[in-house]
């Protein structure tokens, strides 16, 4: 399949839900919606949402099954968002440019920043839990905000969020670069495969499937964001270059080398494919993102 084209359909249909049903900025609250719409309705790769509608595809393709996953998609989008505002304050990666235009902070003020977050986090619940999202069912619902709730909080990516900055600096293994990144970005990713084989009715093989896939790209998909923080240019990724470096992060590619780290992604990927044996072709979005994911340079 063309991985490019099928991406860019997904988008659209992605970004054209989003701005349905992302609020208007009228009234008292305009200035902090504003904010809040200036980061999510700039055009990013929507990886996540994507990825959610893929895995339900993977299950079910009817077109009933990916409506009904897209205000899911949307949720995931507006956290996944809120996570990249927070990460760009100065008290966090101290960035100035995202997805090729300034920061929200530098828009609109640390604090006007750290409360577009805020709301984008919590409107994502609404979203889940509003009358957008009734065509799923009462127990699929109260499945996925767990879900969801679990791989964006504590012991998912915030915690991840929170062990980066801790060990900032220090000398760390591998066991402690792999904790850092499976709750700080696989967790997320993980959550939205299996959001989206949850809308679909997925069965507890499939389940077990699609979790074993989203780990696996989640690994892959840091990787590989590491190794482009120091191989692009910041033209190319829409964002500063080079920032971990500066931060002094922990990385794969500090730890293990370009190559190796470059080993270590193709190997996630290739897992990742192999755990969607029992799939048919209706997985082949699945599968095509796997490689687009360990083979894109932004």
């Amino acid at each position: 399949m063309d991985i490019k084209t099928y991406l860019n359909e997904q988008r659209q249909r992605v970004d054209k839900h989003l701005g349905s049903l992302i609020l208007d900025p009228l009234g008292p609250f305009s200035k902090h919606i504003e904010a809040m719409r200036y980061s999510l309705l700039d055009g990013g790769k929507r990886i996540r949402p994507i990825l959610c509608l893929a895995a339900a595809s993977a299950v079910d393709s009817g077109e009933d099954t990916v409506r009904r996953a897209l205000p899911v998609a949307c949720a995931l989008e507006c956290i996944h968002t809120y996570s990249l505002i927070h990460d760009d304050l100065p008290a966090m990666d101290d960035d100035d440019l995202r997805r090729g235009k300034p920061t929200n902070h530098t828009v609109f003020g640390e604090a006007g920043a750290i409360l577009a977050g805020d709301g984008l986090l919590t409107f994502a619940f609404d979203l889940l839990s509003s009358p957008v999202s009734a065509a799923i069912a009462d127990s699929d619902r109260i499945r996925i905000v767990q879900t969801i709730a679990r791989a964006a909080g504590p012991l998912g990516m915030v915690g991840g969020q929170s062990l980066d900055m801790i060990y900032a600096g220090r000398e760390v293994g591998y066991d402690e670069l792999r904790s850092i990144h499976r709750s700080k970005t696989g967790a997320l990713i993980t959550a939205s495969v299996l959001s989206g084989a949850i809308v679909a009715g997925a069965n507890e093989e499939q389940e077990e499937a699609l979790k074993t896939y989203g780990d696996n790209i989640g690994l892959a998909f840091q990787i590989v964001d590491d190794l482009l923080d120091v191989e692009a240019t910041t033209e190319q990724l829409g964002k500063s270059a080079g920032s971990d470096l500066k931060s002094d992060k922990v990385t794969y590619p500090s730890l293990f080398g370009k190559e190796t780290s470059r080993t270590m992604a193709r190997e996630a990927v290739q897992e990742a494919i192999t755990a969607l044996a029992s799939f048919d072709q209706q997985a082949d979005p699945l599968r095509a993102l796997a490689n687009y994911i360990v083979e894109r340079k932004k």
